[in-house]
């Protein structure tokens, strides 16, 4: 008899999953002080929350002010072919129909469309010069995740859990709050853990419904689900997953279900708690943008990533839009039309939630991240669309560890490829790693004969931004 089924044996049931996880955290790579300040230098972030604007958001119509698109406005200068990607040939050079001002002492510009996120630019460090490999939505989704174009691969929340371990034992490591529209491109493909045990991918979250964790407690409607045929029916799943586990001994996936009981058993206390929206004030949940329709879900999700990072969560995700042509970022059809909804529906709660985790001591050791796969072009697509563009895109962060009001990089005149500091997810997930107090280099996993990275064989840490 192994230890793990005397452990089952002598608690039985949900008590005994509870039991066994709490006392075999050591070997299942539980958090041990170290790791919360980091596993190669002092670590400067414990927790990091990554906001996605999924569908490509426009540069030169949010964070990238291109006067020269004004004075250029309607003059056909791009090329004369459809370059390999674009959804149709380029046309006209287009100035952004949105007004842009210089906010803070750091004088950033910020178009209209963000009134309530250029308030807090004194906060955040741009990265003005980022760029893609490719302007296609789910290579780049990948991309931006995983470092790589292809699935298969871990994701940068995957990483941290693997790296890192967990802030408590209650609620899951890596969690993500998918757009209640639907999920992102490649569905769950960007939050796997890919080759990595499957206890690090991303726990999926319906902060919409109202169970926002599936199936956690027994539905009142069958009266069968008593306590006594719990146990009997987590008994005869330890046998099935002996069974399985004598024949399969290298699938992790069968660890990942025995750690998600375990996990489950914990949040029948913990979760209610945490997932419980109500028990905040008011103020705080005005503030979110919960008494708005078109600020709801996602105010919703950004005020429960709080919540969560302050119950201990390591890496949250939030996603802004679904996959597909429309409710999303990916506005071909008119910048003027499609743009402004969508900017609206988060730019009040980024806002609040990066107010909010300052105002509680939390951004101290929280690193906040807004991001997209690729930019758009600075040429009209039909009337004032936009096309993907993979050549220049801007990511904000703020928080832990980042020299606020700063900005590294810029991108041509035109807004259509980088001209200085160009960075790839590579230069950000290494900046990420390190400030989490991981060597991006060091960090690897044996895959096929292969020491697979996060980084790939590239990345620099953008010290340029760092306090």
């Amino acid at each position: 008899m192994n230890r793990r089924s005397f452990l089952w044996g002598a608690g039985g049931g949900l008590g005994g999953v509870a039991m066994a996880q709490m006392l075999t955290r050591d070997a299942l790579g539980a958090p041990h002080p170290e790791f919360d300040g980091g596993l190669d230098h002092p670590a400067r972030a414990r927790r990091v929350i990554q906001l996605f604007m999924t569908g490509g958001a426009s540069p030169m119509d949010t964070f990238d002010y291109k006067p020269e698109l004004g004075r250029l406005h309607g003059q056909k200068l791009g090329p004369t072919e459809k370059p390999e990607g674009f959804t149709a040939a380029p046309g006209a050079l287009l100035k952004s129909p949105f007004e842009f001002k210089q906010h803070g002492e750091s004088g950033r510009w910020v178009s209209s469309v963000f009134p309530h996120q250029a308030r807090w630019v004194d906060e955040m460090a741009f990265l003005m010069a980022m760029a893609s490999k490719t302007n296609v939505h789910g290579p780049g989704t990948y991309m931006m995740n995983s470092g790589f174009l292809l699935p298969g691969f871990p994701c940068l929340g995957a990483w941290t859990s693997y790296a890192l371990g967990n802030l408590t034992d209650n609620l899951p490591t890596f969690v993500v709050l998918p757009d209640s529209k639907g999920l992102p491109y490649n569905q769950r493909g960007p939050f796997s853990a890919g080759f990595l045990p499957a206890v690090h991918q991303g726990t999926v979250i319906d902060a919409a419904s109202p169970r926002p964790v599936p199936d956690l407690f027994a539905d009142g409607r069958f009266g069968f689900a008593t306590p006594s045929a719990e146990r009997a029916g987590l008994a005869l799943l330890h046998r099935v997953n002996q069974d399985h586990a004598r024949i399969r001994p290298d699938d992790t996936h069968l660890e990942s279900r025995i750690r998600s009981y375990e996990l489950a058993a914990k949040m029948q206390l913990s979760a209610p708690e945490a997932f419980d929206l109500a028990a905040e004030s008011k103020a705080t949940r005005a503030a979110y943008g919960l008494d708005d329709a078109v600020t709801e879900d996602f105010g919703r999700r950004c005020l429960l990533a709080r919540r969560l990072c302050e119950r201990g969560t390591r890496f949250i995700q939030v996603w802004s839009g679904p996959q597909g042509a429309t409710g999303n970022w990916d506005n071909h059809g008119s910048i003027s039309n499609e743009l402004p909804p969508i900017a609206a529906s988060v730019d009040r709660p980024i806002a609040a939630l990066l107010g909010d985790l300052k105002a509680r001591g939390l951004l101290d050791d929280t690193l906040l991240i807004w991001t997209t796969e690729f930019g758009r072009t600075p040429f009209a697509q039909g009337g004032d669309g936009r096309d993907h563009n993979g050549g220049t895109f801007v990511t904000w962060m703020a928080g832990a560890g980042i020299k606020a009001g700063t900005a590294y990089g810029r991108s041509d005149d035109w807004g259509y490829r980088t001209a200085e500091g160009e960075t790839y997810c590579y230069d950000l997930h290494a900046t990420i790693l390190h400030l989490l107090g991981i060597d991006h280099e060091r960090l690897t996993f044996r895959q096929n004969g292969i020491d697979r990275r996060l980084t790939d064989v590239h990345g620099h840490v953008i010290h340029d931004i760092l306090s």
